[in-house]
């Protein structure tokens, strides 16, 4: 599979290395619209988790075989979450059950270091676990800030995020990609504007990361927290940080635990296997770039990435480019509805500060009934709040039933969006 610069993109071919996408619904081929949720797992991943348990299975650091294989796997799977994120060093690079529990653990270690009269600011925009943690600092003390959203656009507020930064923030909480609408901050100015004001960031990218590269270097950001499941992976938690911060906070941890980073801010036994898994997801990605070659590398990255690093970021180039079409075609199709209320950024030429992630209501369907009766057509999507709790109540939306979410990923076709419109417009 090769593609020209300028060329339409089709990563269709790629849909035969995901057993699931043959999945038979009903008497239909099902059409998986819930990727925010959890994207489905690449056969590499599968095979991955299948030999760790024939080979390696074990737990780590002992004098015999399995263990020493696990240790390797561990070690390998770093390296390529480091690739990913182009990270400095892989020892900055620390895995638990989840996104939301390693925040949680961040936030009581950072708690440590918080005064009376500290300032953290949240954003409406994000996903709940990146407020909710930060949250119960107010019991030490510290003062919370909202930074808002313009409506009906759903961007963030730069201004409001101006207002809000003191001398006294501690903590800027923002997410890279909104979980709901798909609004992609400007998270350059947001992270030179905090770090102005003398205060960490923590990007929570858990809705970028399967939809464009990452470069924590470029970016600066002091914490970065991922999913392997959002990026085609199994289910396990990433967190980045930098390296002196990793050093100097301390977590809660066993006595016994290694004091040394990344291993004590990874409590108890860990998903080894989720490890081998997460690693071949990010090789998958990896070949995504090399199937496309030269062009597109000097084209999109540039030449200061080599080997892994530079496949991941052509290959994560190559899907934001084939998605972006996807969107296109997607909001085509949704904006012929009439009464369809669709929430983020519907201005195309401002959607390249947005990922392929939508959201709607109308008044034909609630959203639970619309999701049951695309579900009843083999078409698989969310509805309710999605954790966005800050962003449905500020769109009024929370007592409603939220709204309707549809979340393309690389491997969905226009075919797949085309079969959906057709399913809403027979609802009368």
């Amino acid at each position: 599979m090769t593609a020209k610069i300028g060329e339409q993109l089709d990563l269709t071919p790629v849909r035969a290395e995901f057993p699931s996408l043959a999945m038979n619904a009903a008497g239909r081929t099902a059409v998986f619209f819930d990727n925010p949720g959890g994207t489905q797992v690449h056969k590499g991943v599968i095979e991955a988790i299948a030999n760790y348990y024939l080979t390696s299975n074990s737990n780590t650091g002992g004098a015999f075989l399995t263990s020493q294989r696990s240790d390797e796997q561990i070690t390998g799977a770093r390296e390529a979450i480091a690739d990913l994120l182009n990270a400095p060093s892989a020892r900055q690079i620390v895995f638990g059950p989840n996104m939301t529990t390693l925040t949680f653990n961040l936030a009581r270690a950072f708690g440590r270091t918080i005064r009376p009269g500290d300032e953290i600011i949240v954003t409406t925009l994000d996903h709940d676990a990146n407020v909710a943690p930060w949250l119960y600092y107010e019991e030490l003390g510290a003062v919370i800030k909202v930074v808002d959203v313009t409506t009906p656009d759903c961007t963030l507020d730069l201004d409001s995020l101006r207002s809000a930064l003191s001398d006294k923030t501690r903590l800027v909480a923002v997410t890279a990609a909104s979980n709901a609408v798909g609004t992609t901050p400007d998270m350059a100015e947001i992270i030179s504007l905090s770090h102005a004001a003398g205060a960490k960031v923590f990007v929570d990218a858990v809705q970028y990361a399967p939809h464009a590269p990452i470069d924590v270097q470029a970016l600066d950001c002091d914490f970065l927290a991922c999913s392997a499941y959002k990026f085609f992976g199994p289910h396990l938690g990433i967190l980045y940080g930098k390296l002196e911060l990793l050093e100097e906070l301390n977590p809660y941890k066993v006595r016994p635990a290694s004091n040394a980073v990344p291993n004590k801010w990874e409590t108890g036994t860990q998903n080894h296997e989720g490890m081998a898994g997460t690693a071949a997801a990010v090789n998958y990605l990896a070949g995504v770039g090399q199937r496309f070659g030269q062009a597109w590398q000097e084209k999109y990255v540039g030449q200061n990435f080599t080997g892994r690093r530079l496949d991941l970021k052509t290959g994560m180039s190559v899907i934001k480019t084939y998605e972006q079409q996807l969107a296109l075609h997607m909001f085509d199709g949704l904006r012929t509805f009439r009464d369809f209320q669709i929430y983020g950024i519907t201005d195309k030429a401002l959607f390249d500060q947005r990922g392929p992630t939508f959201a709607f209501t109308w008044p034909r369907l609630t959203p639970r009934q619309t999701s049951e009766y695309l579900g009843q057509h083999g078409v698989f999507t969310w509805s309710g709040n999605y954790y966005a709790l800050n962003l449905m109540e500020r769109l009024g939306l929370e007592g409603h039933g939220g709204a309707v979410r549809i979340g393309l990923a690389h491997y969905n076709t226009t075919e797949e969006i085309d079969y959906l419109l057709n399913l809403l417009e027979a609802v009368k």
